[in-house]
């Protein structure tokens, strides 16, 4: 008697719950695992080190199919009577080529920049402001160059404007960062035109 009220129980369960629209089922349903948040931040760190010292920098990375910027720590090459902007612009670019963090890379960030890459300073005909890359520009993954051109853009290496060019005989393009830059980084980066040939004073200035 009492294994049948257990059965009669059971099939009483049964009833209701199909009376209340749940369809009962004995496979294990996976739900997969929880969706994992990446902010693209960096949360309680407005220095990212890299295990160094180094002057407090912003560099853009990409991130969720854009760029978002970070603190970084640069190591800025000193000497007497070297260019000032090649020395910052090396920095920047050093970090952007630079191991992630293991914070940047839980945020979801990653970089397109690889290297060795290296600047060196203007050449006698170049416009003024002009760095050289030891790569042709336009030869970089899109948003490799868009994280160049934004860093740059936001710091003492140049005055907004991104003169770049390369190793050949190419003239140097002048390139700007936008907002679109910034969300649509895998897009060519915008240019301001052609950027008059002057020559340029030791300091590129």
């Amino acid at each position: 008697m009492a294994a049948f009220g257990r059965l009669a129980g059971v099939v009483a369960l049964t009833a209701l719950a199909a009376g209340c629209g749940i369809r009962t089922t004995s496979v294990p349903v996976d739900a997969g695992p929880a969706p994992s948040r990446k902010p693209c931040e960096i949360s309680g760190k407005d220095v990212i080190t890299q295990a160094r010292p180094g002057l407090p920098v912003r560099i853009y990375l990409a991130c969720s199919s854009g760029l978002a910027s970070v603190e970084r720590a640069a190591r800025i090459q000193q000497g007497k009577g070297s260019d000032d902007r090649v020395r910052i612009a090396q920095g920047l670019l050093d970090e952007l080529q630079a191991q992630l963090s293991a914070d940047e890379r839980e945020a979801g960030f990653s970089t397109a920049v690889r290297g060795p890459l290296v600047i060196s300073s203007s050449r006698a005909d170049d416009p003024a402001g002009t760095l050289r890359l030891s790569h042709q520009p336009e030869d970089l993954p899109a948003t490799a160059l868009s994280q160049i051109v934004c860093t740059f853009a936001e710091s003492e290496a140049t005055n907004g404007r991104v003169v770049l060019g390369g190793p050949g005989d190419y003239p140097p393009r002048a390139y700007i960062c936008t907002g679109a830059t910034k969300t649509e980084p895998d897009m060519p980066a915008p240019t301001v035109g052609p950027v008059p040939t002057t020559s340029v004073s030791p300091s590129g200035r």
